[in-house]
């Protein structure tokens, strides 16, 4: 019996480093498992559009799915786009099952990943003091979401023995610039930002430029296609595989 089929779902951005970046890290995916069938879909603003991926791999004869969310908090996304695209999927092809995994979510692993990103940006600003981090996210209007960040963030701030503080690109405060603002005013001059989203654009952009209006010595770029990303795609997977697995 073939292994069903992995749909990497991600977001969608108007801006095309988004879906490069995706693309790549699902590359990595595919490297690690040349056996399955894995493929790209995004909600929105990027194609294929998760429509037509599911269309094609029903078209090639397979009748199981496992959709893992390419998102990092259980925000809006998490809990109503991505059932309703599988629950009008599932209409469109009866006999076919779809289950989606767990989101991607926030991984001990991508702390690695994190260090890495701000290593980097250091490195291209020369800079080799810190005294403050601020942990960047995409933010939301669901608290919960907003407080899981802020643990990641905690733990982070744990790892390096630094104090730390998570900020929003939106709805929700601080801002990044608020943020590296306020360590300043409490005397730290040396405050760097960790970009903590999936791929570039829009916000973390704007969280950037904030952020460097503010004084941050250096912002990272986000995780990216990292293999550490790439194993907990196929984490995800495995487990959303063993649930179709008829009892």
């Amino acid at each position: 019996m073939a292994a069903p089929a992995l749909v990497a779902l991600a977001h969608g951005s108007r801006d095309p480093r988004s879906a490069a970046t995706i693309k790549a890290l699902v590359a990595e995916v595919k490297a690690m498992r040349p056996d399955l069938r894995i493929e790209t879909a995004f909600l929105e603003l990027s194609k294929p559009g998760f429509d037509t991926v599911v269309d094609r791999l029903v078209k090639a004869g397979h009748e199981e799915i496992v959709v893992v969310p390419l998102l990092l908090t259980e925000a809006y996304h998490a809990k109503v786009d991505v059932p309703r695209a599988i629950e009008a999927a599932m209409a469109r092809h009866e006999g076919v099952r779809i289950r989606a995994s767990r989101i991607l979510g926030m991984e001990a692993a991508f702390l690695e990943v994190l260090d890495l990103r701000l290593r980097d940006a250091l490195k291209a600003a020369r800079v080799r003091e810190l005294d403050a981090l601020v942990l960047a996210a995409a933010g939301s209007s669901d608290p919960l979401a907003n407080q899981s960040v802020a643990r990641i963030a905690r733990a982070w701030g744990n790892r390096h023995h630094l104090p730390v503080t998570a900020a929003f690109a939106s709805a929700a405060p601080p801002a990044t610039g608020e943020a590296v603002r306020a360590f300043r005013a409490e005397g730290k001059r040396h405050v760097a930002v960790a970009s903590f989203f999936l791929a570039p654009g829009k916000l973390p952009d704007r969280a950037a430029e904030l952020a460097l209006e503010a004084g941050a010595v250096a912002v990272s770029d986000p995780l990216g296609a990292h293999p550490s990303v790439a194993r907990a795609i196929l984490a995800r997977y495995a487990v959303g595989a063993v649930e179709l697995v008829p009892v």
